[in-house]
């Protein structure tokens, strides 16, 4: 009730009736209470009261609720810390309405601030000590709400050098505080969502934070650039020491949860940048990069359970853009890339070291996959240095070559990923490049893994990519099955990477493919058919979704100029755009309209007439705001087949009601130009026709 109809609104259109939303005196009585019942509510009620309070702040405060600030601050003022929670809370949510707004907007919540931000400060610094999941509660919530007021804006006025200082003080001590012994008899995979890991987390990303936007002279816009410099001096010692202390645990093999080390590895990484911070990180810097980056880049005991138990599950994490942001290994990459390119000796240092793991006998699977998943990491800075871009193609051969024979899949994957990262290097001889072809295709068809068949896919679309026409010859004989082998890996791993070899492959070898084009094209849209019935895991599923399209709509073009191969597509692609638009999958409206696009370019099928009706259908039922998508394909209509479209009034009348209702409505200026257009063009091209 809160989330939809708290504002009046007016009607839909005039005459309608008037949608209903909550009488005011009723908002009144809910926004005096509705801080209460959080404070009052259980855990599970909770979390509802504060999607509503954040719905009434955006709407009322501080016009109509500036009591909300009393409330919080006379349950902050209490003694009882039976109160503090569920007000914390509710202050969350005010701050969070404002965490993105400019600072010249910011005007209300400075003003709250300056009252609540030193209570906030007394209540942390009391609770500190008690490592009681209450108090540890209260001081995660604090910290988020410090989070929220300062990652975009730094109210310099609010927020003095001296009131800096002491919060800095606040996420020091915290984020090099032990976490409590008897958090280690939970399930190591539990721990990260316990209270006292979540709170360490908040003040790593906080530090992390406030170092990236606030501390680091060069990055900094121009209101920030001394308190930056100030930053610097004053706190990277301490600061770093507690980065590294967690870093030093890790090492030791004590627990450390993930995001606490990927904060502090971003954190060192920034730190790398600049000359002061550089100078305190850098006696340490080789040691971080043999004990702590090495062991986090090589394959652990939990992916080789994850690859034993679920292949498809390890692909998709691996592969998976949204993990990236939250995994030590991504940041660990990272601090390696920019310590290897940005500071000198360091490159020379860290190959050295790795090149003599891979080189000693004693060396683990695990270890040699480490070493080269770091050296693959870096192949964009080895191949600017003649030093080592000399010695590449003698690595790869000598190094990388044999691990394709691995009696260990994720060694034969790695050498597929690292033919990916270094498919820029040049050839001397054209024979290691024939080989570096042979072996990965070799691994795309006949491997049994799942895991390596799609690295092996993704490094035979790199090589191509960068090799160029003269990399066509390798793959030509044998490119009707590598392309049903891409195709049966697509549907059985849904991973979207994999879509775009598969348009690179249609894109290269055109010719080749007009035999079993009809095929892929049905191949394609069953696998979308599968995406869109498990399409429950969300984000990552309408992108494969996407892609497959995408790769439909490439097979289009590429054989545009062969009309019986055009038209033997048709039908299989309507399937999709069917699917689309009857079960009304709003997402994926402008590929199905592109895709209407291309089937009626140079020709219009009875079928395509059908379409335009079910595209009108869509119009009138929920594609009003994809008028502008729906115009290359209404053009078509009227253009390409002129006679047929004057022979049924019908298209004719849903056009001109398609326009009228653009026209009408509020669409904005580009859809009543498309709107206008289309009328235009009706006129034009029909004149004197009957």
């Amino acid at each position: 009730m809160v989330s939809g109809s708290w504002v009046d609104r007016e009607p839909d259109t005039p005459g309608a009736p008037v949608p209903f939303s909550v009488h005011e005196q009723d908002r009144a009585l809910i926004r005096d209470n509705v801080v209460d019942a959080v404070v009052l509510a259980p855990d599970i009620i909770r979390i509802q009261l504060a999607v509503c309070v954040s719905q009434i702040v955006k709407h009322d405060f501080p016009g109509r609720w500036p009591q909300i600030v009393d409330k919080i601050t006379i349950y902050l003022q209490n003694p009882d810390p039976a109160g503090w929670l569920g007000s914390l809370l509710c202050l969350y949510q005010l701050v969070k309405n404002y965490e993105y707004k400019k600072s010249e907007e910011r005007g209300p919540l400075r003003e709250a601030m300056n009252l609540l931000l030193p209570q906030l400060y007394g209540i942390i610094t009391q609770l500190m000590p008690d490592e009681s999941q209450q108090a540890v509660s209260v001081q995660k919530q604090i910290l988020k709400i410090y989070f929220a007021l300062t990652q975009y804006v730094l109210p310099l006025d609010l927020i003095t050098k001296e009131v800096f200082s002491q919060w800095m003080e606040v996420l020091r001590v915290i984020a090099e505080s032990d976490v409590p012994a008897h958090t280690l008899q939970v399930d190591e995979e539990e721990r990260p969502q316990l209270i006292w890991w979540k709170r360490k987390k908040w003040a790593l990303h906080t530090l992390t934070r406030l170092f990236e936007r606030y501390g680091s002279p060069g990055s900094v816009t121009k209101e920030y650039k001394e308190f930056s410099e100030w930053y610097l001096k004053t706190f990277s010692g301490g600061i770093l020491a507690s980065m590294l202390k967690n870093l030093d645990q890790f090492r030791q093999k004590v627990y450390v949860s993930p995001r606490v080390m990927q904060q502090a590895l971003n954190y060192i990484n920034t730190s790398i940048s600049h000359a002061h911070s550089w100078k305190l990180i850098k006696p340490h810097m080789l040691q971080i990069i043999q004990d702590i980056v090495f062991p986090l880049m090589s394959y652990s005991e939990s992916d080789a359970e994850l690859w034993d138990t679920d292949p498809y599950e390890y692909i998709r994490i691996k592969f998976d853009i949204f993990e990236d942001f939250v995994s030590p290994v991504t940041a660990a990459q990272t601090l390696l890339h920019s310590a290897c390119k940005k500071r000198k000796e360091m490159l020379q240092k860290t190959m050295n070291l790795l090149l003599s793991i891979i080189q000693t006998a004693g060396t683990t699977p695990s270890q040699k996959d480490g070493a080269l998943h770091m050296i693959g990491t870096m192949a964009d800075i080895l191949l600017k240095k003649p030093v080592y871009k000399e010695q590449m193609e003698k690595f790869l051969v000598e190094i990388c070559f044999p691990e394709f024979n691995s009696p260990h899949g994720h060694l034969r994957a790695r050498a597929c990923w690292v033919l990916h990262y270094f498919s820029d290097v040049k050839y001397k001889n054209e024979q290691v490049l024939a080989e570096a072809f042979r072996l990965t295709v070799n691994s795309l068809l006949h491997d049994k893994e799942p895991p390596v068949k799609v690295e092996a896919a993704i490094a035979v679309q790199m090589m191509l990519s960068s090799k160029g026409e003269s990399a066509r010859k390798y793959l030509e004989p044998q490119i009707r099955e590598i392309t049903l082998e891409l195709l049966k890996i697509i549907r059985e791993t849904e991973n979207d990477d994999l879509t775009s070899v598969m348009q690179k492959i249609v894109c290269t070898y055109t010719e080749q493919l007009v035999p079993v084009a009809v095929d892929i094209c049905q191949h394609l849209v069953g696998t979308f058919a599968q995406v869109l019935e498990s399409a429950d895991a969300g984000d990552e599923k309408a992108i494969t979704a996407m892609g497959l399209l995408n790769t439909m709509e490439t097979i289009l073009a590429v054989m545009e100029d062969r009309p019986e191969v055009h038209g033997a597509l048709e039908p299989v692609i309507l399937q999709a755009i069917h699917h689309i638009f009857t079960n009304s999958i709003m997402e994926f409206y402008e590929e199905a309209m592109s895709l209407s696009c291309d089937l009626t370019t140079k020709h219009i099928s009875q079928d395509m007439w059908k379409m335009l009706e079910v595209m009108y259908t869509v119009f009138q039922r929920d594609g009003f705001d994809y008028f502008s998508d729906m115009m290359p394909a209404l053009h078509n209509y009227i253009t390409v087949d002129t006679k047929a479209f004057l022979s049924s009034p019908d298209y004719m009348m849903a056009m001109y009601n398609m326009s009228k209702a653009m026209l009408e409505g509020d669409p904005g200026e580009d859809p009543e130009c498309h709107a206008a257009k289309l009328l235009e063009v009706i006129i034009l091209q029909c004149k004197g026709m009957n």
